[in-house]
């Protein structure tokens, strides 16, 4: 054989591998690269080349090569081969190192292939990591914190909303004094008008009639005041919109002005969005304005005004923040410096229970799978793409697994760092934790949980079974038709359809990741619908 035989590989063979890097993900998930942490090629050397040419060249091109030249290439060869070769004896004893912040590597690319899956494998091994997870599962339930100490955190709010609620209604309300004039504007400062149109209009409405419904008694003047009955809390993505909005369509559950005000989990601590850092803090008597509309018509059932047989005693209201049930961030920003508490000391259903003990709950969750998918087209706004995906759950499943090598379960899922540094939010599909920590301080029967999944399938036994749950009447068939046959709600963008479901490797990593979540779950709650091992 001639040198001049020796050549890289044909034009065709060339045309060829051009031609499978050029096919879609969708259809050639097995040619295009996926990002992941590591990348061992050898980018300069064609990826053809004729290995019997290689002594050749290689003989060839040594004749031109001084022997000082000769020897340090050699040298230099050998070291390198060493370095390789200790590096693979390392990998092979330990497996791969996980690090503490995506940032301390940069990602380089490798082809998906049968080699590259078994190599994303060995990364995350998932038979020891669901070991690793059923094992913290079994971990003492948080010390729920003394009341007092829930108090002493918030004085204000507990000396606005009183320890005791008006008999014979509903609703949980009260009466409290109004020190203004009646002409003062009740409205003027709240924090809600200035982020809300919707509210902004609703509170126009009643300021021009707010001293009509004021309670007289002794000289004093007295307004109604209402919480919400009930609280949808999570988890985002699971259908509480359309949820919420169905319900708004009941007689009884009326005069909502706000689905997701986040004032538990956010704004009472002056975040609006944690990444602008703090605010301004939204004070009780703000959120409360959220709820006159129903305060209002309640106050005329009170006051005898209302025709009928004072159905409007019976109103209820309600609010749907998908934070209430998992976000207590605000902690770690309000007292970073407290190194020592790896868990927040308080959680936002501490507060709730303290001033409404008797709160109905409602939990909506799906398939933590397909939550995941669909948060992360909701809330990622640019270069989306299945293997972007893919990526980003790689690399939170990483990094929640080297948190659990030296924290608790618990402390890992309520981590603000981590949660800030996970490209996706895996942590908010980890059911269990969130359920037991609410079963702490609410009973079993104040709480319904219910899929999205049966939902979807059968939206009239599920809503009737939230009707139940709230204790309202039935429905006329006028009205039940118009909820049933309601669009719904906050459904997928045409471009985010478009991008077609994850890949099916990426589906298998994280159904194994929350199999031991799942498994808990369907036990607590007695429904082996709850581990969507079906969808």
């Amino acid at each position: 054989m001639s040198l001049s035989d020796c050549k890289y590989g044909s034009n065709t063979q060339k045309d060829h591998n051009h031609s499978l890097h050029s096919l879609p993900m969708a259809e050639n998930y097995g040619k295009k690269s996926v990002r992941t942490l590591f990348d061992f090629r050898h980018t300069n050397v064609p990826e053809n080349l004729d290995v019997k040419c290689v002594p050749l060249l290689f003989l060839t091109n040594l004749r031109r090569l001084s022997k000082v030249k000769v020897v340090s290439f050699l040298l230099g060869l050998t070291l390198t081969f060493l370095i390789m070769a200790s590096y693979i004896l390392m990998w092979d004893k330990k497996g791969l190192l996980f690090t503490p912040s995506p940032y301390q590597l940069r990602p380089a690319a490798f082809p998906t292939s049968t080699a590259v899956v078994s190599f994303e494998k060995n990364l995350i091994d998932m038979k020891m990591l669901v070991k690793i997870i059923s094992s913290k599962q079994e971990y003492t339930p948080r010390r729920v914190p003394d009341e007092k100490d829930v108090i002493e955190t918030d004085a204000h709010l507990f000396s606005v909303i009183p320890r005791h609620f008006l008999p014979g209604i509903k609703s949980p309300c009260w009466f409290e004094e109004f020190s203004g004039e009646l002409s003062t504007d009740p409205y003027r400062r709240n924090l809600f008008t200035l982020r809300s149109k919707s509210f902004k209009t609703v509170c126009d409405h009643l300021r021009t009639n707010f001293h009509q419904h004021l309670h007289h008694r002794v000289g004093k003047h007295y307004r109604l005041r209402c919480l919400p009955y009930f609280y949808i809390i999570g988890q985002p993505k699971c259908g509480t919109t359309d949820l919420f909005h169905r319900l708004l369509l009941h007689p009884e559950v009326k005069f909502n002005t706000m689905k997701e005000p986040h004032w538990w989990t956010r704004k009472r601590f002056g975040y609006i969005r944690f990444k602008d850092g703090f605010q301004e803090s939204f004070p009780v008597e703000d959120y409360l304005d959220l709820f006159d509309l129903a305060a209002h018509n309640i106050q005329e059932g009170i006051s005898g005004n209302s025709s009928g047989d004072h159905r409007t005693l019976r109103l209820i209201t309600g609010e749907a923040s998908a934070s209430t049930m998992w976000d207590n961030q605000a902690w770690s920003y309000l007292h970073g410096d407290r190194e020592e508490e790896t868990e927040p000391p308080f959680l936002a259903q501490d507060f709730i229970h303290a001033v409404q003990p008797d709160a109905k709950i409602i939990i909506m969750l799906r398939d933590p799978v397909e939550r995941l998918y669909s948060d992360y087209l909701y809330f990622k706004m640019a270069n989306k793409s299945a293997e972007d995906f893919h990526q980003k759950v790689v690399e939170s499943v990483q990094l929640f697994q080297s948190c659990l090598s030296g924290r608790s379960l618990r402390s890992c899922v309520y981590n603000t760092s981590l949660s800030n540094v996970m490209p996706v939010r895996l942590n908010l599909g980890m059911y269990i934790v969130f359920l037991l920590d609410w079963l702490t301080v609410f009973h079993r029967e104040q709480i319904l949980v219910l899929r999205l999944e049966d939902y979807a399938a059968n939206l009239k036994v599920t809503i009737k079974k939230v009707f139940d749950f709230l204790s309202v009447g039935p429905l006329s068939e006028q009205v039940e038709a118009a909820l049933t046959k309601r669009p719904m709600s906050n459904t997928r963008r045409a471009a985010d359809r478009n991008l077609g479901p994850m890949l099916p490797a990426t589906r298998e990593l994280l159904s194994k990741f929350h199999q031991p979540f799942n498994h808990k779950l369907a036990g607590v709650l007695a429904n082996k619908a709850f581990l969507w091992t079906n969808t």
